[in-house]
């Protein structure tokens, strides 16, 4: 098995505590994830505490959403971490982590990571498409993250 991290940043016009509340809640993800609109018919389930530590979010959906559970793991007002499940289309562990670092001027600085393991197949899978894929969809989550938490 072969680690791997993903990783993506961006400067956001807001306080670390508004953008903290954007990913310390996952029924605020639906405002900026990249992965929300894949499924208008997605199958969203919520347990445990609505914030924080504990939070756990299930979703169901189309080949394009595929299937999974997150569950935050870690929750300071500078990190939010994630253990993430795929189930479908695929199967995978990972951890998902948010570190903000206050910029100055009422700026906040963003750095979300992936990191985990995967087997041969997968690893070459990823080199070649994961990686490339992910990328993007950090940069579409950060951008969207970026407009939800300066709107406010």
């Amino acid at each position: 098995m072969a680690s791997f991290e993903m990783s993506r940043s961006t400067m956001i016009n807001a306080p670390a505590d508004r953008v903290h509340a954007l990913l310390n809640d996952f029924r605020a993800w639906q405002r900026w994830s990249p992965w929300e609109g894949l499924d208008p018919d997605l199958r969203r389930t919520f347990t445990g505490p609505a914030t924080g530590v504990g939070s756990h979010y299930a979703w169901a959906g189309n080949k394009q959403a595929g299937e999974g559970t997150m569950e935050i793991t870690e929750s300071t007002p500078t990190s939010v971490a994630i253990d993430l499940e795929f189930l479908k289309p695929f199967k995978a562990s990972n951890v998902t982590a948010f570190d903000l670092t206050e910029a100055g001027s009422g700026t906040t600085r963003v750095n979300w990571t992936m990191t985990g393991t995967r087997g041969v197949i997968m690893g070459l899978m990823g080199k070649l498409f994961f990686n490339k894929a992910i990328g993007k969809d950090f940069d579409k989550g950060l951008a969207q993250l970026k407009a939800a938490a300066e709107a406010r």
